[in-house]
């Protein structure tokens, strides 16, 4: 493996997915092999599964696997919020760890992201649109409504902002309000930083194994305070204008 440093980090927070650690990592290693020079950034929000062990076992096999380990659980943007500090890389690719995004786009998202005039990329969100969810039907319809309540209160235009599949700059994300489930609100959180969204289409499978953390009636109830939070957060923002240091 190289020591030069990696173009992209693609960062996966997980919580006791010990089942979906090698295949999602393999499958990661697939999509960018050849294609760019990466590393893998996972951070383990404080498993009860065999998870640490899996993990330690794919590093064996992949060098360019780290982990970090939480002690105790403290959500999911906080674990990605661990990882994106890890990473090397100036750009970052955002994955659920429950396998249901597919590493595959991650090149396609790229393409679309070096797309744009590279004065633009430093506040660019790339963000991941599952036109074709393999979810429960009751999921679909809880997202869909989230996602229109949402989109008329803060006005991201984002058709899908609780995609895993996201790709930002690191240097971005670093400057982003940080707070429990700020991940579910990135779209609306880059455009109060100055940047701009774009979605992309992409691959979305039925989840690999075990269950979800997550059940709509708790999406829901935390929901609520976090919309009315970022909604507040929108209306204090300010973006000078800085003109050259005289």
């Amino acid at each position: 493996m190289t020591t030069a440093l990696p173009d992209i980090a693609v960062v996966v927070p997980v919580k006791n997915e010990a089942d979906n650690i090698f295949p999602l990592v393999e499958e990661i290693h697939a999509a960018l092999e050849g294609k760019l020079e990466f590393e893998v950034v996972y951070v383990d929000d404080g498993s009860t599964d065999a998870t640490p062990a899996k993990l330690a076992e794919a590093q064996a096999r992949f060098p360019r696997l780290r982990f970090l380990r939480h002690r105790a659980s403290c959500g999911q943007s906080q674990a990605i919020a661990t990882a994106v500090k890890a990473a090397r890389a100036p750009l970052i690719a955002m994955l659920d760890g429950d396998g249901q995004n597919d590493p595959a786009d991650i090149p396609k998202m790229v393409e679309r992201w070096r797309a744009e005039p590279e004065a633009s990329r430093e506040k660019l969100l790339i963000a991941g649109w599952r036109a074709n969810r393999r979810d429960t039907s009751s999921r679909r319809w809880a997202s869909k409504a989230a996602n229109a309540i949402r989109a008329a209160m803060l006005r991201d235009d984002t058709p899908d902002t609780g995609c895993g599949s996201k790709l930002f700059a690191r240097a971005l994300f670093l400057d982003l309000p940080r707070f429990d489930h700020m991940h579910r609100y990135l779209p609306a959180l880059t455009i109060r930083a100055g940047g701009s969204v774009v979605s992309v289409k992409v691959n979305h499978r039925p989840r690999g194994a075990g269950a979800s953390n997550y059940s709509n009636l708790r999406r829901g109830l935390v929901g609520i305070p976090d919309l009315l939070g970022v909604m507040w957060l929108m209306r204090r923002s300010r973006n000078p204008i800085v003109e050259s240091e005289k």
